[in-house]
């Protein structure tokens, strides 16, 4: 069976050694299942023949069936295009080509009937069709009736006339004789459920669907096949891990409670209150940890955090917390730092800046356990960094790390028992995405926000409206508060015509003359921002003029305006992490998107989203569908991002019960060794090189 599907494709009538060298390189066809697993992108209705009568401007690609009456070729040169006049009787119209107008002449029989497929186009009182599908009309043949697969090939594959049609003719010579290999993957329990169709009519139906309805079953069958195969798999590796790989048993609650009673300045949210719970019963359990905190910019994950690392330190261990930058762990040191002190835990940072004499010492009171709470950077990856007892890792922003790098942070003990680690996020990770990229994490999402914070107001001016912007910010200044105006780029571009932010200095000093400003960008040495950030935060200066390198940084509470200009030109998750630096008071703060009239259409999908909620997992999601999984958490790399049919901007609530059902099956026969499971069980051992080929089929 294997057999069949491995076959080189080159073996299949029609195709050769040439042209499968060209599928190779091109699609990366090599094998009968690659061809397979070559799903089309859409179809083509050709299930109707209308008539020219019928045609109207709402209509897409269309099927026609008429004679050629008459051609023409009309201009020189490049300007020169080959027009036939065709006619069925109700109507007429013009089919244009512009390119092999020679060849295209020479191919037309003014005499015949000719089945024509395009999209009609309308002007001047006329229908044309540029670049037509053509071919001779023989009613004895199913040239119509059917719904047409349309493959993506490459340009170079087009000029060889590998192009779709042909791959189209391969697949009809190959499903047929690959129709009867094809074995079932799911449980009977599971088609019935969710009444599904059977892998080899899905697969037939995915090519060549008898109707719409057989499309949609194939489909839904495909998508959930591929989607759930991912949850079980990842589901099966969390349990694994939770009966493999042992914690450190944290059950001693003496040092929470006391900070809780008599050092916490405020009240802890429901949300909040449930991660600590959520993370607590975790390290209680004697099994490692492996939680992923998800919490919107200003959420309070760093108390979470705080009180987690208590619950290591309470009994006997330490914990490192890792940051993707200096200014970042700095941020983190002096957040914990004021907590840490009030209860007399030892506390430091590690990051590139930090002195060899002053590492030495670091180092000695981390391996006698002295030092309690460890801060930094990549630093903390270096081997030499070694614990006494390392009983947590958080690792925040934790999609800047490898997991290479992440998992250094295990092997930092002398003992067998590794470490409790909590990953944290502040960009909200859509659902769906979140399944699929960390499946195998236990998820805890904090929802709300911290009491007396008030939602940012969120506006859009124009370009016109800059005077009345200006006037505004002038107010907030006299009411004492502090603003950010963030810009694109840090200097002029030729290809793009961004405002950049050394002109933009100089226009707000002209505008703002009795005030004092700073600058932040890119290019400035890591000293220099952090003299310009303090100064800021200080109240020195009152407006921040800065790229997005102020994206994460420092937080100053009285700054309660920031000014994005050119806002189109930021991603949606961009635009809200830089929302994040205002709002972190109690005052009532303000986003203002400055843009031109003139945005893209997807340009506009953004700022209105940002206008209309505050709320980062809905941004996520307008974010998910706007620009794919890969592209928006960098993961265009990673397998579980490259799937056959599945979409998870679109298909969520097939993945949340494809999820649900992987679920009910671990928790019930978690090796799969029922006779139920068995044929899922086999599908999920078959070796990663057949998967990624033909598993998901055979």
């Amino acid at each position: 069976m294997a057999d069949f599907f491995s076959k080189k494709i080159e073996f299949l009538k029609g195709v050769g050694p040439t042209k499968a060298e060209l599928l190779n390189k091109e699609l990366g066809i090599f094998t009968y299942s690659d061809l397979i697993l070559h799903y089309p992108f859409k179809h083509e209705d050709r299930t109707k023949i209308h008539r020219i009568a019928e045609l109207n401007e709402g209509m897409s690609a269309v099927q026609l069936s008429g004679r050629i009456v008459n051609t023409q070729v009309i201009g020189e040169g490049h300007k020169k295009r080959l027009v036939a006049y065709f006619g069925d009787g109700t109507g007429e119209m013009e089919l244009i080509w512009f390119k092999g107008v020679s060849w295209m002449q020479k191919q037309i029989n003014t005499n015949a009937t000719y089945l024509v497929f395009g999209k009609p186009q309308f002007s001047f009182q006329k229908i044309s069709i540029a670049h037509p599908e053509i071919e001779i009309f023989n009613p004895s043949e199913n040239q119509s009736g059917f719904l047409q697969p349309v493959y993506s090939v490459t340009e170079k594959l087009k000029k060889k006339y590998l192009h779709s049609k042909a791959l189209s003719k391969m697949l009809r010579t190959l499903l047929p004789m690959a129709y009867q290999h094809i074995e079932e993957n799911l449980s009977e329990a599971i088609l019935q459920r969710y009444r599904l169709i059977s892998r080899r009519d899905a697969v037939v139906n995915i090519h060549f669907p008898k109707d719409q309805q057989w499309l949609k079953r194939a489909t839904t069958r495909l998508k959930f096949e591929e989607l759930f195969f991912i949850q079980l798999k990842l589901l099966k590796q969390q349990k694994h891990k939770k009966l493999i790989y042992q914690g450190q048993n944290f059950k001693d609650t003496a040092l929470i409670t006391d900070f809780y009673n008599n050092h916490l300045p405020f009240e802890l949210t429901g949300a909040q209150k449930r991660v600590c719970r959520e993370i607590y019963r975790d390290m209680a359990s004697g099994r490692q940890m492996n939680r992923l905190l998800q919490g919107d910019v200003g959420s309070g994950k760093t108390i979470v955090a705080f009180i987690s690392m208590l619950s290591a330190i309470g009994n006997g261990a330490q914990t490192c917390m890792v940051a993707p930058t200096e200014i970042l762990a700095e941020q983190h040191y002096q957040g914990l730092k004021k907590f840490a002190d009030k209860l007399g835990i030892t506390i430091d940072i590690l990051t590139g800046s930090t002195r060899t004499k002053d590492r030495r010492v670091l180092h000695g009171r981390l391996e006698n356990g002295n030092l309690k709470i460890l801060v930094g950077t990549h630093a903390l990856f270096e081997d030499k960094v070694q614990f006494d007892n390392l009983g947590l890792c958080i690792i925040d922003e934790q999609h800047r790390f490898g997991v290479e790098q992440r998992s250094k942070l295990w092997k930092k003990n002398n003992n067998n028992l590794y470490p409790h680690i909590l990953v944290m996020t502040a960009t909200p990770i859509p659902r769906t995405l979140a399944m699929t990229l960390y499946g195998d994490l236990d998820v805890s999402i904090i929802d709300e926000l911290p009491a007396g914070r008030k939602p940012i107001k969120t506006v859009h001016r124009y370009e016109a409206q800059r005077l009345r912007v200006f006037g505004f910010l002038k107010e907030q200044i006299e009411l004492g508060r502090q603003v950010y105006i963030v810009y694109p780029l840090v200097e002029e571009s030729e290809t793009l015509e961004y405002k950049n932010v050394m002109d933009g200095y100089e226009s707000i000093q002209r505008a703002f003359p009795d005030h004092h400003l700073s600058i932040v960008h890119g290019q400035m040495s890591s000293a220099d921002k952090d003299y310009e950030m303090q100064r800021f935060k200080k109240g020195e200066t009152q407006l921040m003029v800065a790229t997005t390198v102020i994206e994460v940084g420092v937080d100053v509470p009285n700054a309660t305006v920031i000014v994005i200009e050119n806002a189109e030109r930021f991603g949606l998750s961009q635009l809200h992490q830089l929302r994040g630096r205002v709002g972190r008071g109690g005052e009532q703060s303000y986003c203002i998107l400055m843009t031109e009239y003139k945005i893209s259409k997807e340009g506009r999908t953004r700022i209105d989203t940002m206008v209309k909620t505050n709320n980062g997992f809905e941004i996520a999601d307008v974010d998910l569908k706007l620009r794919g999984p890969g592209n928006m958490m960098g993961t265009q790399q990673s397998g579980l991002m490259n799937l056959q049919i599945a979409d998870l901007a679109k298909d969520s609530k097939i993945l949340q019960e494809a999820r649900k059902m992987a679920q009910e099956i671990i928790e019930e026969d978690s090796e799969l060794q029922s006779l139920e499971n068995n044929k899922m069980k086999d599908f999920l051992n078959t070796d990663q090189k057949t998967q990624t080929q033909w598993s998901r089929i055979s």
